[in-house]
């Protein structure tokens, strides 16, 4: 008898162990994938203009945004509804460093006439520095060029079909197509101008003054913590 509940005490403690790092691990996986995709909820009180095929105007409403790659110097942003059971687009983005971050989800938007719906122009990230400045097709970032009176950056019209089609992973076509494709601005006066004009790059760091970046060393020690409390109650459950 005294066996037999020894043994079942060492169960429910290897069951109990065995919950707590499965728990660990769930909460790790997720916070990581939180923080690369950058998903944000954003509520629009009216509708917004987003790149599509021709002026795509989502309409008031909730949506969600996140990375499906940020490998390079040019990232792809979605937008999905939200439940995120549908996707409105997927579109090139390129970083664009502003010197004072926030702690809040900041949009910013290419201003319009009043009634008009605000075209999105940049999305920054809670906390970041650099944020994600949308990429139009060439015709609509023409005319948005000359209504607000500000460069736009561009990719050739052909290419704007590869904004709605439907992509899951950084290795789809529509995605490739976008990263591939030649990428200029256009100032008000309808002049091509280079990238480097509009986009203002995230200043050269030395290794000697990087910025501090969150790591998973606190949770790891957590894990750790946690695994020795376990141990030590599965010694004494046992040695009863």
């Amino acid at each position: 008898m005294f066996t037999r509940n020894l043994s079942k005490r060492c169960s429910r403690a290897l069951a109990f162990a065995f919950s707590i790092t499965l728990l660990c691990i769930m909460f790790s996986g997720t916070a990581s994938a939180q923080t690369w995709n950058k998903r944000t909820s954003v509520t629009f009180s009216g509708p917004v203009e987003i790149p599509g095929v021709g002026a795509q105007v989502l309409p008031a409403g909730t949506y969600v945004f996140r990375l499906l790659d940020s490998q390079s110097d040019r990232h792809i942003v979605q937008i999905f509804n939200k439940d995120e059971s549908h996707l409105y687009a997927t579109i090139l983005a390129i970083p664009n460093y502003r010197l004072q971050a926030t702690d809040k989800t900041v949009m910013t938007f290419a201003e319009r006439a009043v009634g008009e719906p605000q075209a999105i122009r940049a999305w920054f990230y809670p906390g970041d520095n650099s944020g994600q400045e949308f990429v139009y097709p060439k015709k609509r970032a023409v005319e948005l060029a000359k209504i607000t009176n500000q460069p736009v950056l561009y990719i050739p019209d052909e290419a704007a079909p590869n904004i709605i089609a439907p992509a899951k992973t950084p290795t789809e076509p529509p995605v490739i197509a976008l990263k591939e494709v030649p990428l200029r601005a256009v100032e008000p006066t309808g002049k091509d101008v280079a990238i480097s004009e509009v986009v203002v790059p995230p200043p050269v760091q030395t290794a000697a003054h990087l910025p501090k970046t969150a790591s998973g060393l606190p949770l790891l020690a957590l894990v750790g913590v946690l695994c020795l409390g376990v141990a030590v109650s599965i010694r004494a459950l046992c040695a009863r």
